[in-house]
């Protein structure tokens, strides 16, 4: 890439070994499946208490049979890093747990509430807290709240006095719920939803709108360990002028949106306006809110971009945010921002940096910015001292930093995190200044070792343009033979199959079943710099492809024992319209294709979508009716003629991101065209395939065409 680094013009393997070193069980290990997988633990963030003591993290575990998901809690001893973590008993289903002053842990739970009789059900999700001493409960769990609303999520201030929740609130509503909310869009007497063409958002990733309701705070305090009163909006009073929107913001956002001042005086908060704008729109500003109920004053009004991550300084002083310069792209690069409290002066102090920051935290002292950020398949946490700006890399595990994530500073300059790898799901370390990283948890390490391993190779080359562009090569370690290829190609498209874990599209899983997975970082993927994740707006299919068809004869030149004449393709989102692109533009190559949720035809797509900021800038920053050639330059619709290689096709019924009738319009080609094509569709899932028992489904599908082209000697070549 032309970011100072110089072009290599013949592939380049990393000098470092990557290969997973598991102490293997007396069995003979054998190689991981769908099922390991789906059941392997997942081992959460943790959460530490006030004095920096101890910290609570869950792990959720499925049941092999049932695949039903249940989630435990564990408590660690920070002061004692060798004692194993201690199993915390809270009566009953709990989540979000986490400490708050005065000794207490608290906790969301949809048990019956207090009072209610022996053989109630469930009730609505409230926040109930156990005091705890040394880390253990030393009582019974109390219900703290009862509101109207489902509680979504909640924060206790640092003096212990107050509590912040979220939810789904109606806007008119002076409380944390209404019992006859409902949504405008319902006038009956039928069953039709009706939207005024004002409203922006109809429908958003995987839901219907209910205009009127939107996700809202408010602060209680607590007045003898409940909730008192009706609270205080954060969004203030209705009325013109008034925040009219989301916090935390939707689809994705959580309590890394709303942030505490020190004093517990003041909540900050990222929100997204909700109007006619919203769908063009990628503008989220920081609020502040006093908690009087008023309404809160915008911190960041000037930019008309992104803005998020609040995060105020422990000494009350500043507040560090990231933000993004150019409004409707949502992959510009996130640059870390600090406002001094008591100036309102703001100043960018990652400019220099061409890295774009994923997470914000400050050492206890004020002193540096803690932050994560992608690194050349790597995600490393970095150290930044706020008064300079400068930046340094942060070597946590020599040679492989993966993917580290849930950062916390410790008062002693210990840093508490988690780390996966393309090899293993997260497990929690503890890194000392100065000293060997710690590992705490091993929750995932008897299902891990029981499997034989593979290993993962980092490789770079000459792309488009002479840049240069990485690669991974992911295969079972100590195999014979040749391995049959997967191109694996990620979406986003500013995205990256970097160095980490997934329970989705996992390189560890696929390989196991005896083939190498390449992957390959082409112009658009992200930790290279922005200027080589801007490459890819208005190129869709020009650079990405080149890279594809360099990365993987370059993998093929360094690994002989990959069989290329043997090969298929695979992708999702943006891989998915590349399969589709693929299909048409080098038709001859693949065996097969693995097309999910893909963009089939780009004037649909348009037209269908619910974020239009997207679409619209990555094809020039107009709408399709101001510039259809933009967009009918990459689509892969105008190639189907091209189209000769067995595809499967996989969608979910609420993808509202890439609307499913996108797969069904390519299976339809495919039909048509007399091509082998098989059709995988989930009416329950949307632009992901999360449900257990689904992905299940998903991958033995998968693996089921793989092996129909790749090792079934009478499957013909393409198109027969």
């Amino acid at each position: 890439m032309k970011s100072g680094l110089k072009p290599l013009f013949a592939p380049f393997a990393l000098a470092l070994t990557l290969a997973a070193t598991p102490t293997f069980a007396a069995d003979e290990p054998t190689a991981m499946s769908a099922q390991d997988l789906v059941t392997m633990p997942r081992v959460g963030g943790p959460a530490t208490s006030p004095d920096g003591r101890f910290a609570v993290y869950p792990v959720t575990v499925t049941d092999p049979e049932t695949y039903e998901r249940s989630t435990s809690h564990y408590v660690l001893d920070l002061a004692n890093p060798s004692a194993s973590p201690m199993p915390l008993d809270l009566g009953g289903n709990a989540s979000d747990v986490r400490f708050g002053a005065g000794g207490y842990l608290y906790f969301l739970s949809a048990r019956p509430e207090t009072g209610s009789p022996a053989d109630a059900e469930d009730g609505k999700t409230q926040i109930w807290r156990i005091a705890v001493a040394d880390g253990r409960p030393t009582g019974a769990p109390a219900q703290v709240s009862s509101l109207e609303a489902e509680i979504a999520g909640y924060s206790v201030s640092p003096d212990g006095t107050k509590v912040l929740v979220f939810g789904d609130v109606l806007r008119g509503c002076p409380t944390f719920g209404c019992a006859d909310a409902k949504g405008s869009h319902l006038p009956g007497p039928g069953a039709g939803r009706l939207y005024e063409g004002d409203v922006g958002f109809i429908r958003h990733w995987d839901q219907w709108e209910t205009p009127g309701i939107y996700s809202r705070a408010f602060v209680f305090p607590i007045v003898d360990g409940r909730l008192f009163g009706n609270g205080a909006a954060v969004d203030g009073p209705e009325g013109t002028g008034a925040l009219i929107g989301d916090t935390p913001t939707k689809p994705f956002g959580g309590s890394e949106d709303l942030a505490w001042a020190p004093d517990s005086s003041a909540v900050y908060f990222a929100a997204r306006k909700a109007d006619a704008d919203e769908p063009v729109s990628t503008n989220v500003d920081i609020y502040r809110s006093d908690l009087s109920g008023n309404a809160p004053v915008n911190l960041t009004a000037a930019n008309t971009a992104f803005d998020t991550l609040p995060a105020p300084s422990p000494d009350g002083k500043y507040l560090a945010y990231a933000a993004m310069e150019r409004p409707r792209y949502e992959a510009d690069r996130l640059v870390v921002q600090l406002r001094d409290l008591d100036t309102g002066e703001i100043r960018a102090v990652t400019s220099a940096w061409d890295r774009s920051a994923g997470s914000v935290a400050w050492t206890p002292d004020s002193r540096y910015l803690v932050v994560t950020a992608q690194d050349v398949l790597d995600t490393p946490a970095f150290r930044i001292d706020p008064r300079d700006g400068s930046v340094t890399r942060l070597t946590l595990f020599p040679g492989r930093e993966g993917h580290i994530g849930n950062v916390t500073p410790l008062s002693d300059g210990r840093l508490l995190l988690t780390r996966d790898t393309i090899e293993g799901p997260a497990e929690i370390y503890l890194a000392p200044e100065g000293a060997p990283v710690q590992q705490l948890t091993s929750h995932t390490t008897a299902a891990l070792t029981s499997l034989a391993p593979v290993t993962t190779r980092r490789f770079s080359f000459a792309g488009a343009n002479g840049d240069t562009v990485w690669g991974q090569i992911t295969k079972p370690a100590g195999v014979d033979g040749q391995l049959p290829a997967i191109l694996y190609v990620h979406g986003g498209p500013q995205g990256s199959f970097n160095d980490s874990w997934s329970s989705r599209w996992n390189p560890r899983v696929v390989a196991s079943q005896g083939y190498a997975v390449v992957s390959v970082d082409f112009h658009g993927s992200t930790g290279y710099g922005q200027a080589f994740t801007d490459a890819i707006t208005r190129d869709w299919g020009g650079k990405p492809l080149e890279d594809l068809q360099k990365g993987l004869a370059a993998a093929l030149e360094l690994d002989r024992q990959i069989d290329g004449d043997n090969a298929c393709a695979m992708g999702a989102s943006y891989g998915g319209y590349m399969m589709n692109w693929i299909a048409g533009q080098w038709p001859e190559r693949f065996k097969c294709l693995i097309q999910h949720d893909g963009v089939f035809d780009q004037r649909a797509m348009y037209y269908e979508t619910e974020e239009l900021w997207f679409i619209e800038w990555e094809h020039g920053g107009k709408a399709y009716f101001e510039a259809p050639e933009e967009f009918e330059k990459w689509n892969p619709v105008n190639y189907v003629n091209n189209w000769q290689t067995p595809m499967l096709v996989i969608t979910g019924e609420k993808d509202f991101r890439i609307p499913y009738t996108q797969g069904i319009a390519s299976f339809t080609a495919l039909q048509r065209k007399g091509i082998p094509s098989q059709l995988l569709v989930f009416p329950d899932e949307n632009h992901w395939v999360l449900k257990p028992k689904n992905s299940l489904q998903w991958h033995n599908t998968v693996f089921g065409w793989l092996d129909r082209w790749l090792k079934d000697d009478t499957s013909g070549t393409p198109g027969q």
